[in-house]
């Protein structure tokens, strides 16, 4: 039989990995058939596996939309990969964190998260469905790299105040999103990201250099505090390393970009 995968939510990782593969069907949550935010009426092969790449709802304190469409996935597909973010274990002081550390989000959008991976969890012991949540950092890649931010001198903190990053590049997470679907790869939370851990100012630095660009001004993060937006200061408040053993052993994903450097080159120029 064929599997047919589809995407709900056709944003940045959505879009790329359409892009990248064949027989899959793309649905946005302003489809008619498909409002996550309102009535919900689709139609769904008889076998199926799902992405869900779309954020929780700012106005609940659960994620209302993947609510909305669990109740209403008849049938349930053979499995789903649930994009999540590594949001979800807060703060850490730098340490590293694999798919077992405490749960501690800093912020309230990290807070739905972790109620969404709770609802999805709730939800495949009685549909039967293989769930895999894939814990996801920062996502950079074409067109994602900051460099208009760069051009117009947008201020970084200073790298002494910054913690390490987490991130990865978008044609990685996409690997990783096919090798979730496959059926011998065992359900379960696996974290993802290519390893290496610059900080975010020494990540706009070397896309900068790249660019032929100077690098930005800085400021201290008590100046940050008073003048960044609360998303933006989450992410740098937030200190962990995380852990990607089990992405490598278990999910089995080889990725291409596991510098940096390599990674913004090929984002540049792609």
């Amino acid at each position: 039989m064929t599997l047919t995968t589809i995407v709900v939510g056709v944003g940045y990782l959505g879009q790329r990995y359409l892009d990248q593969n064949e027989n899959t069907l793309g649905l946005t949550r302003q489809d008619h058939d498909l409002d996550l935010d309102g009535p919900l009426s689709v139609e769904l092969p008889p076998h199926y596996k799902l992405i869900y790449t779309v954020p929780p709802s700012p106005d609940s304190p659960s994620d209302s939309r993947l609510e909305r469409l669990l109740a209403n996935l008849k049938p349930a597909p053979r499995r789903i990969v649930y994009i999540s973010t590594t949001g979800v274990y807060g703060d850490h002081d730098g340490a590293l964190v694999d798919e077992e550390a405490p749960l501690n989000p800093g912020s309230d959008h990290a807070a739905r998260r972790v109620a969404a991976e709770d609802t999805l969890h709730a939800w495949a012991t009685h549909s039967g469905a293989t769930t895999v949540v894939l814990r996801v950092p920062g996502i950079y890649g074409p067109g994602r790299l900051g460099i208009q931010r760069i051009r117009e001198r947008v201020p970084i903190v200073d790298g002494a105040d910054v913690g390490p990053g987490n991130r990865i590049h978008v044609d990685d997470l996409a690997a990783c999103c096919t090798a979730a679907l496959a059926e011998d790869v065992p359900g379960g939370i696996y974290n993802v990201g290519d390893g290496d851990h610059r900080s975010s100012t020494r990540f706009t630095n070397e896309v900068a250099r790249q660019c032929n660009l100077p690098a930005p001004p800085t400021i201290s993060m008590e100046r940050a505090e008073k003048e960044f937006s609360p998303m933006r200061l989450s992410f740098l408040r937030d200190k962990r390393t995380v852990d990607t053993t089990k992405m490598r052993e278990v999910l089995g994903v080889k990725l291409r970009y596991t510098n940096a450097e390599n990674g913004i080159r090929e984002s540049i120029e792609g």
